[in-house]
């Protein structure tokens, strides 16, 4: 046998005991329950079109609210919801389209809050929001407020937007103040006493930058009555080119000078831009120069003048020193197209915009030349933004032909005229022929969502083609289909 260990070497007890002779028992470990929660959506950020479209929706709504008010108008009373509704679309999508007389039926306080519809409009909503949020409350603005922005102003480095919408707000002040002193100083030689003149300077330069086609002068004139004076009409009609143009295009100009150091798009904008001017001041001059209610009606050396104003103003603005509707039908034609191009991209002014046109006119030009592709000054377009200019100004056409045709049928008068008021309403130009103050409140209600459409559509097409656009790893088999 084995020697038994002493009791202080075997403390467990365990000396002599065989395997087995002890048993062990383990706890069985009961099964936990546990509670598994389904995973928490991730909620995916605003669309930037829906914000958009929102803002402009509520800003809307709020100057409706606004101008429907006793103390907006001149009468003291209160105005009727379709008027208010209209009047504040037409100012915050600066239009200029109107149903009751600008410069009688609404109150000072009724024009300033129209003048800062049109400010706000014109600048941009979330343009504006940032610049505010920058600005007053110091705060940096973060990802999601700079893609907004970029949306909005067209910029393609995120980077700089918020650089970007200073140098715009700086742009703006400085336009509009040169506009406001020069405009002041030509009322006031025309016997307004000094503080008439320079609130009048303020609201006629706020509403030229702004292409929106709003004036003080009442009972439908337009600016007919400055007909003979070019110390009103000519700065006017500079603030209209400067704001149709947007600060990118001017800023590029100015800023390299030299023709060589241009981007692409200010060599193809600024000579578009003047030839469709020139285009419209010698088509008015042609079809109208002796028309009695027009340009006939006027002495030869004005006329030149005239017709260079109305190829400005009714291209983007809606001003006019002419009795629109007395035109020639083929200068309402001619404009008719000037105003479905507009402006030019990022500017205050309306249209599917001067960018458009020209990237498929230079399309158009390298496909008859023989060239795989679109090729100006040297440089290439990528397809992609010609599939996107092209989408533009089909749906332009189509959101065009809708509305003539639900104005068409609410009564909306002569085809041509009605034609001319619904390019004038969807292309945010503001020229009429007379027949928006005589529509019924449901075909009111029809321009008025073609304004609204035409200013956001261009703009938020593009940022929801922008957003959606993806990467693909192979492209499916080609096949050919017969066209022409």
């Amino acid at each position: 046998m084995p020697p038994r260990l002493p009791p202080h070497r075997d403390p467990a007890g365990i000396q002599g005991r065989r395997p087995g002779d002890r048993r062990v028992r383990v706890e069985l470990v009961k099964p936990r329950e546990y509670a598994v929660r389904p995973p928490r959506r991730v909620r995916r950020p605003t669309s930037p079109a829906v914000v958009l479209i929102a803002g402009f929706a509520i800003l809307i709504a709020v100057g409706a609210v606004v101008l429907a008010l006793p103390v907006s108008s001149a009468s003291g009373t209160w105005t009727d919801p379709i008027v208010a509704l209209f009047t504040a679309t037409s100012a915050v999508c600066v239009t200029g389209l109107i149903v009751v007389d600008t410069g009688t039926y609404w109150s000072p306080f009724g024009h300033l809050a129209i003048a800062l519809l049109m400010q706000v409009g014109g600048f941009g909503f979330m343009t504006g929001s940032t610049l505010l949020l920058f600005l007053l409350v110091g705060r940096r603005t973060g990802l999601r407020d700079r893609v907004l922005v970029q949306a909005t102003t067209d910029t393609a480095n995120l980077g700089h937007v918020t650089t970007l919408v200073k140098r715009i707000a700086v742009f703006t002040l400085i336009a509009e103040v040169a506009g406001t002193v020069l405009l002041g100083v030509a009322f006031a030689l025309r016997g307004q006493d000094l503080l008439g003149a320079a609130w009048w300077g303020v609201f006629h330069s706020i509403s030229a930058f702004n292409n929106a086609g709003f004036d003080l002068v009442g009972e439908f004139r337009s600016l007919s009555p400055y007909v003979d004076d070019p110390l009103v009409l000519a700065p006017i009609g500079i603030l209209i080119v400067i704001g149709g143009l947007g600060f990118a295009i001017i800023g590029d100009a100015v800023a390299k000078r030299r023709w060589s150091r241009w981007a692409l798009e200010t060599k193809l904008v600024l000579p578009t831009t003047l030839a469709l001017i020139a285009a419209g001041t010698l088509a008015i001059g042609w079809f109208d120069w002796n028309n009695p209610e027009t340009l006939g009606a006027l002495p030869s050396e004005q006329r030149p003048l005239n017709a260079l104003f109305e190829a400005v103003t009714l291209r983007t603005a809606g001003f006019s020193t002419l009795p629109t509707g007395s035109l020639a039908e083929p200068s309402l034609i001619v404009f008719m197209a000037l105003m479905f191009i507009g402006g030019a991209s990022g500017s205050t002014a309306g249209g599917i915009k001067v960018n458009t046109f020209v990237i498929l006119l230079v399309a158009i030009v390298s496909t008859a030349r023989g060239l795989p592709s679109a090729v100006a000054f040297g440089r290439r377009i990528a397809h992609l933004l010609i599939y996107r200019a092209l989408a533009i100004a089909l749906l332009g056409i189509a959101g065009v032909f809708l509305v003539a045709l639900g104005l068409e049928a609410r009564g909306g008068g002569p085809f041509l005229r009605a034609l001319f008021e619904t390019i004038s309403a969807v292309g945010t130009v503001g020229a009429s022929t007379g027949i928006t103050r005589e529509l019924s409140d449901p075909a009111r209600l029809l321009i008025a969502v073609g304004m609204f459409v035409g200013r956001l559509g261009p703009l938020t097409l593009v940022v929801a083609l922008t957003a959606r656009a993806r990467p693909v790893s192979h492209r499916p088999a080609l096949e050919t289909i017969r066209i022409g």
